[in-house]
């Protein structure tokens, strides 16, 4: 196979999207972004912004009246030329303000868990509920688990990362409760509302660590250990053995990524294959911990998950990359680009822009 080749397309920069710490989902050919902060320690809001992809479908709903979704909700439009951002304003039914939150996505619909947020900026503790963003309504729904009282369920935490199987199942992993960090991995049944705890995910405990589901297994890596940095693994959970499997490789910046965290983890098919794609992250932690930004990262990997092989993905000529960051947040937009929006740059800025990336 050549080298593979990403086409980088910036698609708008707005000051109301200035923010970290942030999740991004993709539904159809918009992508909603939720919660973040603009300053260190303090949750911007709890609007849901969706910007469209480039649709010219999407793209004619400016022109049209701005519609209402109940007594309190109002949808604003920012036209900014070809793209649009629509804003959802919060209702006393969304989540409350949060920033390290996780999301993914199942069947059309969003679903949240926890975060951090108060004045405590503790983490926001819901008994095991999982918050589902439908877009058609446009509107927040809480489900909670059916037997919370009897059954365990995960704890409140922030920095950790979700993935759908796709199906009816939810998984949760890792992140940092009121004190330390964890290597849980959970399930949670969307149609029966049930939590899972399955087998842990090798040491060390880390938040900020990436996962993506994908052929039927679950894929994790990377993640900041409270000490270091983590890398040079693709650790592998099979739910029909509930059981994890570890591909060593060199994390040397030739054989494979170097370590790093607050990155992503996303599955992708390029010519029938499956790839597992990250990119960017935090690579040394500042020393003024979550008030500084430490060193940040532009580079962007495949691995080939047939033959367990890295490539270092080469840039269009031309093309410009988007800025080193971390503490952003991704998803894939069809099967072989992704949506990049927002994080932390090396200047301890927080960015506002959003990025397709396309691999060929």
């Amino acid at each position: 196979m050549a080298n593979i080749v990403a086409r980088c397309h910036k698609l708008l920069e707005g000051e109301i999207l200035r923010r970290s710490s942030q999740i991004v989902s993709v539904v159809g050919e918009q992508a909603y972004i939720f919660g973040g902060e603009l300053r260190p320690r303090e949750p911007r809001d709890n609007d849901v912004h969706a910007v469209s992809l480039g649709s010219s479908k999407l793209r004619r709903v400016v022109n049209k009246r701005i519609p209402k979704f109940d007594d309190d909700t109002e949808t604003r439009y920012h036209n900014l030329g070809n793209i649009t951002i629509t804003t959802v304003p919060a209702t006393s039914q969304s989540p409350s303000p949060r920033v390290g939150t996780a999301a993914c996505t199942l069947n059309g619909k969003v679903y949240l868990f926890s975060g951090r947020g108060g004045v405590a900026m503790a983490p926001i503790e819901e008994q095991g509920a999982v918050w589902e963003f439908d877009p058609t309504a446009a509107s927040w729904s809480l489900i909670l688990p059916s037997d919370a009282k009897t059954k365990a369920f995960p704890v409140a935490r922030s920095y950790h990362c979700m993935a759908s199987d796709g199906g009816n199942t939810l998984y949760l992993h890792a992140g940092c409760p009121e004190k330390g960090r964890l290597s849980d991995l959970w399930a949670f049944n969307l149609s029966q509302r049930d939590w899972t705890e399955l087998a842990p995910a090798f040491d060390p405990p880390r938040g900020g660590t990436s996962i993506a589901f994908t052929n039927g297994k679950l894929y994790r890596m990377n993640g900041f250990d409270g000490n270091t940095e983590q890398g040079g693994s693709v650790d592998i959970y099979s739910p029909e053995t509930n059981s994890w499997a570890s591909h060593v490789y060199s994390p040397d910046g030739k054989a494979g990524p170097t370590p790093r965290s607050v990155s992503c983890l996303l599955p992708i098919r390029l010519e029938d294959r499956s790839f597992l794609i990250t990119l960017f992250g935090e690579h040394d932690p500042s020393s003024l911990g979550h008030q500084g930004a430490g060193k940040m990262l532009s580079d962007i990997w495949v691995f080939d998950i047939r033959s367990k092989k890295w490539e270092k993905v080469v840039v269009a000529q031309g093309d410009e990359l988007p800025l080193a960051r971390g503490w952003f947040d991704a998803d894939v937009v069809g099967t072989n680009a992704v949506v990049v929006h927002g994080g932390l740059g090396e200047s301890n800025e927080r960015l506002g822009d959003v990025w397709t990336i396309e691999l060929s």
